[in-house]
């Protein structure tokens, strides 16, 4: 069995870090040097002084995404720190350059405070045609995030959003290979951190103006003392604000309660948690999506030998990965075409179906396309652009 914790460290040590830079032009005589660099550069800096719009034409802005992570919450690894965190980001960069041709830097900031980090993603704004988050813990992400909506160019946290577009992408095709309506079925997510808000929110609706995706009928949210419901003298703010629009029956109790004749079991938590009799007392032809790395909720054999007829999980080696590079590179392409000032709600929906589109004729192995299929992004980054243009 290949080892690749070893064989990336080596590859790591080869290479120094996975990404550079590669120049455009030559530099090889002295105007050469002259237009690239002084007395030529100062036009192009006085006509973006006159009209900053320019700077989109003229420099590296629209094309340039800044990745940024405090490394509070990076894959399993959790609290590791900035500078341990830069390998994962330097990954990220990776992939959007790979599939979507965009240019992305490795932003890793030395501090937790979620005032400081926006106030340096506002600092550094100016560089950048959008701005991804990354790896950064929940309940800040939801801070952060939130209050960097009005600098002007796209911020996304993609360990929300992302999952959650790829979520709701996989969970179309799964209702139509089990032959259920989206708005029919009740979900229960077990993980109340960012991705299963995120993908509580969307699949629910909250904030999609028109669209062309029912919400489903409920959405029960557990956490590890079980169901989040108004019962509760335990919740935090974050927690409450769920209570908005899920749990519409007032239901509580724990997991395995939450997940009699539910329709759909989406787990953003821990490994093991599950077995094949839990998901018996679940609706005929349930949907799981068990995305723990790198144990899931419930192995994909054993939730099929409970009665379930589509199984995802976040892992390369089973059928139906959820994974976030079937988005991020895509809806960022589009938002930088489109010069969106921000990712709406349904620009999310827009990519979420045009990744579910891929898939001409899903089936209960195949809900979701390989993760390195080229065409995925182009598709979706023409859905999200047209989207933003609205």
């Amino acid at each position: 069995m290949t080892d690749y914790f070893e064989k990336s460290l080596i590859m790591h040590q080869q290479l120094k870090g996975k990404v550079g830079i590669h120049n455009k032009i030559p530099i090889g005589s002295r105007d050469d040097l002259s237009v690239a660099y002084t007395p030529g550069v100062a036009r192009p800096c006085e006509v973006i002084a006159e009209d900053p719009e320019e700077a989109y034409k003229l420099t590296i802005k629209g094309n340039s995404v800044a990745v940024i992570s405090d490394g509070s919450a990076v894959l399993g690894l959790g609290d590791i720190g900035p500078l341990a965190s830069l390998p994962v980001m330097e990954g990220k960069a990776l992939l959007f350059r790979e599939f979507a041709k965009i240019d992305a830097w490795p932003v890793c900031i030395d501090t937790k405070d979620p005032e400081k980090i926006v106030e340096t993603c506002r600092l550094i704004a100016p560089s950048f045609g959008g701005i991804n988050l990354e790896d950064i813990s929940a309940p800040r992400c939801f801070q952060i995030e939130e209050a960097l909506q009005d600098i002007g160019i796209p911020v996304f946290h993609d360990d929300q959003h992302g999952t959650a577009i790829v979520l709701l992408a996989g969970l179309i095709n799964a209702a139509k290979v089990v032959g259920k309506n989206i708005r029919d079925l009740r979900v229960v997510i077990n993980g109340a951190g960012a991705a299963g808000t995120a993908i509580a929110r969307l699949i629910a609706g909250v904030g999609v103006g028109h669209s062309s995706v029912d919400p489903v009928k409920d959405v029960l949210l557990c956490d590890s003392r079980g169901v989040i419901a108004r019962s509760r003298a335990d919740l935090n703010e974050e927690k409450e604000k769920l209570l908005t629009f899920s749990n519409t029956d007032g239901l509580s109790g724990s997991l395995k309660d939450a997940l009699n004749d539910a329709d759909v079991f989406i787990g953003v938590s821990k490994g093991n948690l599950l077995t094949s009799h839990d998901i018996s007392s679940m609706a005929t032809n349930a949907i799981i999506f068990a995305m723990a790395n790198p144990v899931p909720e419930i192995m994909p054999e054993e939730a099929k030998k409970g009665g379930a007829a589509v199984v995802g999980t976040g892992r390369s080696d089973f059928p139906n990965q959820v994974n976030n590079v079937l988005v991020f590179p895509g809806i960022f392409r589009g938002a930088l075409d489109a010069r969106a000032p921000a990712i709406t709600s349904e620009m999310k929906v827009a990519a979420a179906l045009a990744l579910a589109g891929t898939i001409e004729t899903p089936t209960a192995e195949t809900i979701l396309p390989h993760p390195l299929d080229r065409t995925v992004a182009p598709e979706i980054a023409k859905h999200v652009r047209a989207s933003a243009r609205e």
